[in-house]
């Protein structure tokens, strides 16, 4: 039997993703996947600001976007009605990455780490006790089991860990079929981007990914098909027809599947030693490149506090924060979704009711504050956590803005402090106080003096491992806010020398 700190069950983003912080943060990973290799059909194809910024956090980004060539775009769309994702302060534009490209990168980071990735290995069983989950796989060799201190079920909206414990899955069943493929299209209208309607109900939406293949999603009335039925290139020729008549051919399939508008979420995202990320936990429409991203943001606030756990200086509580703090984002993504299906007329209805609410919602967005918040709720770069303080100051359970500073001489930007996957207290004054409290949590946090190149919202932040802010100089008791996150002082602050590893 194979003992690891945490077995990571899924081998998609959300799970790969969980398995690199953890890696990070030295809480040695095992990925387990029912596949024998990496799903060809990239379901998503959008990576959102936020999910760049957090990219880029961890020195990330750079390296992801130079293993093809692909579209940007600071338009986003909520039931195709045009979105500003600029309206908010953000270095990064919405890049539009195929999931399997995010994979492929993904694993080869964790491979080159010395992380076990396991493909072709069906769970059967799991077991959770009081101090670790056992889990029996069907791999290529037979049977075998391993072992963790906790689980992370990352498997998909039909998860078998799920299932195996026997949880509800509460929501609302898909209604709806559609197809969605990577295709090569031709014609006036094969450089279109976004929503396009027919009288009769019938839809199409197109996007670019890496030349010259486009995302297309079509869809309309009629009966919904199984899931599971393969998708013809017969009717992907029906369905551009029925949008865009002969403006738009298609010329190359490479792949395609059928997607619904089921709607579901657990109703905790932790039972035990057992925790479910991304589709796992919840599934809804995949409208405006959401549900990837939603699982990511997921996997960044899980991994750095389940090694934490492992590492046993996580506080009271911090685990639970996981649930807390993600089971609403999500509950929010399941609404904006379920919205955007209605006011798109998803199934098909051609109701010219729906056709006016779309145009309220239109006029609506052309006053900034409503496209501010929109563009907010889209991207996730509104995403506030409720964090103590929080209601004395605005930044506080935001996301660390990306300064310019300069430390040690060397300019530099204050996301690019977040590198090494520890919290992080940015001080701006190089206050002697700052600096021998910050000490007693040398292992867990880095302390970095530096100087403002421009405005600056707070002269000292404490932000943590995932990038939100959780103490400003604006408030008291940073010493109650650093017990709070990173657990108790590892030395006196008297004390010169830290003890312990940086990864204790």
């Amino acid at each position: 039997m194979t003992a690891v700190d945490v077995i990571v069950v899924g081998a998609g983003p959300t799970g790969l993703m969980t398995a690199a912080e953890l890696m990070l943060a030295e809480a040695y990973p095992m990925v387990l996947d029912a596949l024998p290799e990496r799903n060809p059909m990239s379901r998503a194809g959008v990576i959102h600001c936020r999910t760049a910024e957090l990219f880029d956090q961890r020195g990330m980004l750079e390296s992801l976007l130079a293993t093809g060539d692909f579209p940007t775009t600071e338009i986003g769309h909520f039931a195709g009605l045009p979105v500003d994702f600029q309206s908010w302060p953000t270095r990064h534009p919405a890049y539009n990455v195929p999931q399997g490209k995010i994979e492929e990168f993904l694993e080869a980071r964790l491979v080159g780490g010395g992380v076990p990735m396991l493909r072709g290995h069906q769970v059967v069983d799991m077991v959770a006790e009081a101090d670790g989950v056992t889990v029996t796989a069907n791999g290529p060799d037979g049977i075998v089991r391993h072992r963790g201190r906790y689980l992370v079920a990352a498997d998909g909206g039909r998860s078998t860990i799920r299932k195996i414990m026997g949880l509800d899955f509460p929501g609302r069943k898909g209604t709806s079929t559609s197809v969605t493929a990577e295709a090569v299209l031709s014609g006036l209208g094969s450089t279109r981007q976004g929503l396009e309607r027919s009288s009769g109900g019938h839809w199409a939406i197109q996007f670019p990914l890496e030349a010259p293949v486009r995302r297309l999603v079509v869809g309309g009335p009629g009966p919904a098909v199984p899931r599971e039925a393969e998708v013809t290139t017969d009717e992907l020729r029906a369905g551009l027809r029925a949008v865009y008549g002969d403006q738009v051919e298609l010329v190359g399939l490479r792949r395609a599947a059928r997607i619904d508008n089921s709607a579901r979420q657990l109703t905790t995202y932790q039972r035990g030693r057992v925790l479910f990320v991304g589709d796992a936990a919840h599934i809804h429409l995949p409208l405006a490149g959401q549900g990837v991203n939603l699982g990511l943001g997921d996997a960044f606030n899980l991994g750095w506090k389940l090694a934490a756990a492992v590492h046993g200086w996580a506080p009271d509580q911090l685990l639970d924060t996981y649930h807390t703090e993600r089971h609403p984002v999500g509950a929010r993504v399941l609404a904006n979704t379920q919205t955007q299906g209605l006011l798109m007329d998803w199934v098909g209805t051609g109701d010219p009711d729906l056709s006016a609410a779309r145009g309220i919602l239109e006029e609506l967005l052309r006053r900034p504050e409503a496209m501010r918040w929109m563009a907010g709720m889209m991207t996730g770069l509104d995403i506030r956590y409720d964090i103590a303080g929080a209601s004395e100051d605005p930044l506080v359970g935001m996301r660390m803005p990306d300064l310019d500073v300069t430390v040690a001489g060397e300019p530099r930007r204050s996301h690019s402090l977040l590198h090494t996957g520890r919290g992080l207290l940015l001080d701006l004054t190089r206050s002697d106080h700052l600096a021998a409290a910050a000490g007693a949590w040398a292992a867990r946090v880095d302390h970095v003096q530096a100087e403002p190149r421009g405005d600056v919202p707070a002269t000292a932040m404490l932000v943590r491992p995932d990038g939100h802010v959780c103490w400003t100089s604006g408030l008291p008791e940073m010493e109650k806010a650093l017990t709070s996150w990173f657990g108790a002082p590892n030395r006196s602050p008297a004390d010169p020398s830290p003890v312990g590893s940086a990864r204790e």
